[in-house]
Parts: C-alpha cells; structure tokens; sequence
C-alpha cells in the first residue's frame, strides 16, 4: 500500500492579493514536494484554503466599508486563480467561512471542552464607549511599554517583537473610535496551554531533524514559559463558540484557522463521493502530516496546534514543519501598504509561472531571509534557464532534427565518457529525490544546474558537429546519450518547471505527461531508438532589460489593486545615496559578507588582469571573475579563504558570468591586497 502524505499550505488572508512573499515561503515549497512525492507514487492528500476569520478580514473591511462575507468572497476566487495559473493546484481550496469549517471547529471546541481543555475567566480588556464595544487587540495601537515604539499594536510591538496586551500599551487609541477608550472586564475562554509545557517540550525533543529554526523558536517560548491561551474573541464574525455563556463571541482565529486544513480535507471527502475518507489521513497514525508555513506561523503549527491535537486525542501529530524564512524585496522589507511587493497576478500578465518558480526557488529562504531582485530573476531565466538548460536542449533536438531526420538514433557502442555521462544522468534521480524528501530546494535547484553544465560539458567535448562527417557511429552515439539526459531532466525538473518539463516532454516525442511518469523508474530508457522527436521550440525566452526595468519602476508606486482600490504607494524617490552620505546600519545589514575557499583559479582568456576563481561558500559553489591577476597567479589562489560579497546581483564579466565579488584593498601602487581570516575558519561563515 502506499505510504499515506498528507500537506497542507499555511492559510493566507483573504484580504488582499498574493505576493511572492506568500509563494516563495509556503506555497512553491508545498506544491514542489507533493509533485515529487505523487512522482514517487505516494498517496498524496494537499489541501489549503483562505483564512477568512480575524481581525485582519474585520480591518480590512471596516476600511473599504463592506462586510467580511463580501471581502472574502471577493479575494477567495482572485487568491485561487493566481495559485493556479502559477501550477499551484490544490486536491481542495477551502475557505474557513464555509459551513463545513464552523461545524468542524464547533466540534472540536466540544471535544476539548468536554476534556476539561478550557477556563473561563474575567479579564481586563479596551473598550470603545462611544461605539459600545469591545476592540480585539489589532483593533488598537499605543505605546510599546519594552521599547517605546509608538505603533505597537494590542497583540505584538514589531519594533522589538515582544507579544503584548491591548491594556499594556502606554496611550491606546484606534482609529475606528472618536472618543476616548477605557479598560473595563470581560468574560472569555481560555485554552489550558501551560499544562501541555513538558509533554510539548519532549515531543518536539523527538524532531532532530527538523530545521534548527523551528526547533530554536519553540525552546524560546519553552525557556519563557508557556502561558494559557484566550481563544474567545468579542466580535460579530468568525467561527461562533457553541456555548449558551458565549452568545456574541467567536474562536479566536489561531484556534480554527489550522482546523481548516481538517476542514478542507472533510470537503475534498465529499467532493470524492466518500464523505469519510478524510479519516485515512487525520485519524491514520501512520499518515505522515506535513505542514508548510512562514516562521511568524511557526508557535501556531509547532506548539498551539500540537496542543490542540494532543488534547483531542484521536488526530495524527505533525510529521514534519518545514518552515520558511521571509523575502525581502530589492534589498527591502515586503511592504503591501506601500506596494514593495510583486504581486503574482501582475507577474504571471507579463511573464510565464516557470521562470519565477525556478527563482524563488534558487533563493528559497530556507535558513534565513532571502533577497528577491528584478535583476536576479532575469540573470538566473537568461544565464541558467536559457544559457544552460534551453542551450543543451535545443542543441540537441535541433542536431538530431536536422542531421537524423528527427529519429532519435541507435547508441552502437558506448565510450567510456558516454558511460560516465550516462552513469552521472542515471544518478541525478537519487540525489535530486534526496532534496526534495529533506526540504532542500535551493540544494535541488544546484544539483539541476550541475546536471545542465556536465550535459553542456559533454556535448561539447563530444563535438557532434564534427563526428557527423568522420564518425556518424560516434556521433549516434552521442546523441543518444543526449536524449538520455533530456529525457531525465525533463522528469526531475518538474516539480520545480511543470510547465517547462511537459513541454520539453513533447519536444522530444515523448508519449503521456511528464506528471505521469515514476521517479523511481527514471533511468535509461533503451527504448528511446528509433522514436521521432516532436516540435523543436525554444524552451527558455531570454528576458530584456526594458521588461525589468518596467517591473522594478512599478515598485513603490501606487497602483491599482484590481479591487477598485489603491495602494498608498509611498514612491522611494531617494532609494540611492551620494558616495559621501552615511548609510544606515540596516542598509549596511543587507550586504552579506561570506568566507570562501578558493578551489580552482585560472585566467580569463584574452586578458591580462582578470582570474576566474571557483569558491566553495558553505555548501553553495559560484565563480567569480576579479581583476588581481598582476598580483595573484592561480596557483597561489586555489586553497586560500577571502571575504566575498556574496549577495551581489550576478554581473557578466568578457563573456563570463561573476556572482560575487571578493573584498580587497590597495597597496600604494594600485595592485589588489585581498582581505582574509587571520586563522581558518569554516567556509559560509557570515563576517560581521
């Protein structure tokens, strides 16, 4: 039987559009590991939804003077669209104001409560004379008491990060109120957390494997120590709680937002005719629960939740929780009220999903923020998606068309390098597979390129252009050996470049859908020979610079929404500096300084100053082109340490591509003195 997976997306607000922010942290991680996994012929469950609920829906609306049905009704559809279009295709897409999510959450609420799960208790909360009503903690903003910001709001100062009560800020106000507000009690519900603090503590004290920042934020809450939880909220809309003593509250949204991945299961059941077929996997102890997320999400997914589920007794724990840090932005916070963001829908108008999922993937913010740049993703589309990938693939196909008369032809006998190129294409499957089961996507999308440049490699020392006139054998051969690696990188390419792979899939004749097909069957295919490839077309277009200048001029300016609304577009007019102006410390934050090893160095041919250098930074390999060859042979250069730049926009130097750029100073002649560690150190380590 196959093994049972079950996945779910963090819920985004459906308040707004997505951005990748959203894509890049949760959604292109989750949808790349179900495509792997249903590729490994596992029984793959992937649901998600929008989170209608909370303060962040009541806001949204109060502001745009609409309701919360008619909001989210409005950006459900916008949200799934652009998901879709972008090859992010859920099993089920709910939404938590359905009637299937509040029966969901209303029933669990009764279990916890017939276990004794929850105390009510009077406590002080803001209140609004003029408006008679209670204000749910977003609803009100003061005065940090830690830090002395002044736009803390009533749940969370994000100046210093410290969780708060709206009655601790200094000066609250809101600006749904004309008069002043005062502090008066109220009754709510509260989820008996602090009782769950070392049963949480020795469940996660199971997970080594799980990434160390969500490890290192639960042993945070741990060392602080966990506090009961309110989970009753005064508002008029949300998940109601089914208590006569709670007429007019509702669950506090972190209490049934995770439920809604339950939900949405149950609805994805009755959509399959088989209303309890949600049961295999929430019920099944064997079912692996897989939950992608951001770390702001990460208290609710790692400690809330589990809580919850312990206490309930009967639904399966989470397997894995591997979560994501942010996206920066050139260089910048993501900021939707000033429109520093790239919305998707906007993308997805002017260019293919493929190319921004092979960025956001080769940046995915798995260990710490990422940097997304307009200049980047045209780099990475022109320099490695055309340059390495469409390069090797149209060269083929194209060869074969024209000098095979489209048939891909019989092998004969196999070289020792065509032996090796196929033992290196056969391998790729394993290793690529081992990323995508350990959550390593950027470590996929490396392993892809080292893929495309020794196929690149071996179709140039090969030289077919050559053997068609004096060995047509050899050069049957290989371009046999060719379709062999076209034919596997189509395969394990597609969980990152669906789009790319099924195309790339037809071009060389293949039969099915590259979806179709079973990872662990990708090898030598021998029955390739003799078959007609199809249509060659080019794989990858290049992008030129007036489109990304267009996308980075949009950045910062107010836009329409395609709500009828506007962002308040605050337009950075002075983003850059004179060379005699200071710059912040968080500027200066967001130049990542790197020790690399040195492993190979040679000259740039046609030059007398440049070398180009081969790094190793942590696990990451580049080159570099730097201009110190009056100073430097390569010789001296391979095994030496320096500091290198090493979020610096790729830069294409006599024809050769340089990502980074090594840190030096000048003796009194002009010549390079490159800067280093006194003693070694380990290779990635950040220089502060």
């Amino acid at each position: 039987m196959a093994e049972k997976i079950l996945v779910t997306d963090a819920l985004p607000y459906a308040n707004g559009k997505l951005h990748i922010g959203h894509i890049a942290g949760v959604h292109l991680p989750g949808n790349i590991y179900v495509r792997y996994q249903r590729l490994k012929g596992r029984d793959v469950v992937h649901v998600s939804g929008s989170d209608d609920h909370g303060v962040a829906i009541t806001l949204a609306a109060e502001k745009e003077g609409t309701t919360p049905k008619e909001l989210v009704d409005r950006y459900y559809p916008v949200i799934k669209g652009a998901l879709e279009d972008f090859g992010i295709i859920y099993d089920n897409f709910s939404q938590t104001s359905r009637p299937i999510h509040h029966e969901t959450a209303q029933a669990y609420f009764r279990r916890l409560e017939e276990k004794g799960c929850f105390e009510v208790r009077e406590v002080n909360q803001i209140y609004c004379p003029a408006n008679d009503r209670f204000l749910p903690d977003r609803y009100v903003e003061g005065t940090c008491p830690h830090c002395g910001s002044d736009r803390a709001r009533g749940d969370q100062c994000e100046a210093c990060g410290t969780i708060l009560d709206a009655t601790q800020l200094i000066d609250p106000r809101s600006e749904f109120c004309n008069g002043p507000l005062e502090v008066r009690p109220v009754i709510h519900w509260y989820f008996k957390l602090a009782r769950m603090s070392s049963r949480l503590q020795e469940w996660i004290g199971t997970k080594k494997h799980w990434k160390p920042n969500v490890r290192n934020y639960c042993q945070g809450w741990f060392n602080e120590g966990l506090s009961d939880r309110p989970i009753s909220r005064d508002l008029n809309w949300g998940v109601a709680l089914p208590t006569e003593e709670a007429v007019g509250k509702v669950m506090y949204v972190w209490f049934e937002n995770t439920l809604g991945y339950v939900s949405s299961t149950r609805e994805w059941a009755v959509d399959q005719g088989d209303p309890d077929r949600w049961k295999d996997y929430w019920l099944n102890p064997d079912c692996k629960l897989v939950n992608f997320l951001g770390k702001d999400n990460i208290v609710f997914h790692a400690i809330l939740w589990p809580a919850m589920i312990m206490e309930h007794g009967d639904f399966v724990l989470p397997s894995e929780i591997p979560a994501n840090e942010f996206l920066n932005i050139e260089g910048q916070k993501l900021s939707t009220s000033r429109n520093w963001a790239v919305w998707l829908d906007e993308y997805l108008a002017d260019f293919p999903p493929d190319p921004m999922r092979y960025c956001l993937a080769s940046i995915s913010p798995e260990t710490k923020d990422a940097d997304f740049t307009w200049k980047d993703f045209q780099a990475r589309n022109n320099n490695e998606l055309a340059d390495i990938f469409g390069n090797f693939v149209n060269r083929t196909l194209t060869f074969i068309k024209r000098y095979f008369d489209g048939v891909i032809p019989e092998p004969g006998t196999f070289s020792p390098e065509d032996r090796e190129m196929l033992s290196t294409v056969s391998g790729a499957p394993t290793r690529i597979g081992e990323c995508f089961e350990t959550f390593q996507v950027r470590r996929a999308v490396r392993e892809l390129i080292a893929l495309g440049n020794h196929s690149n490699r071996y179709f140039n020392d090969q030289a077919p252009w050559n053997t068609r006139k004096t060995d047509r054998a050899r050069c049957a051969a290989t371009l046999h050996v060719c379709v062999q690696a076209v034919r596997v990188l189509a395969l394990v390419m597609s969980p990152i470049l669906p789009f790319s792979a099924e195309r790339l899939w037809k071009m060389t004749g293949l039969e099915g859908r590259v979806d179709e097909q079973n990872w662990d069957e990708i090898d030598i295919d021998g029955s390739l020979s003799g078959r007609t490839i199809g249509k060659v077309e080019i794989l990858f277009r290049k992008i030129e610079d007036d489109e990304i200048d267009a996308q980075i001029a949009k950045l910062g300016k107010s836009v329409a929404r395609g709500d009828g609304k506007t962002d308040s577009g605050e337009a950075l007019e002075s983003a850059g500096t004179d060379n005699n102006e200071l710059i912040s410390f968080d500027a200066f934050r967001q130049i990542d300084l790197r020790i690399a090893d040195v492993v190979a160095a040679e000259p740039v041919p046609g030059t007398d100053r440049l070398l180009r250098l081969q790094l190793r930074i942590g696990e990451d390999e580049r080159q570099i082109v730097a201009g110190i060859a009056p100073k430097y042979t390569p010789e001296a250069m391979v095994g030496r340490q320096i500091v290198v730049v090493a979020n610096l926009e790729p830069a294409n130097i006599r024809g050769v591509e340089s990502r980074g750029m090594l840190l030096a100073a000048a003796d009194d002649d002009g010549a390079p003195i490159l800067l280093g560690p006194d003693v070694r150190v380990q290779s990635g380590s950040s220089v502060n």
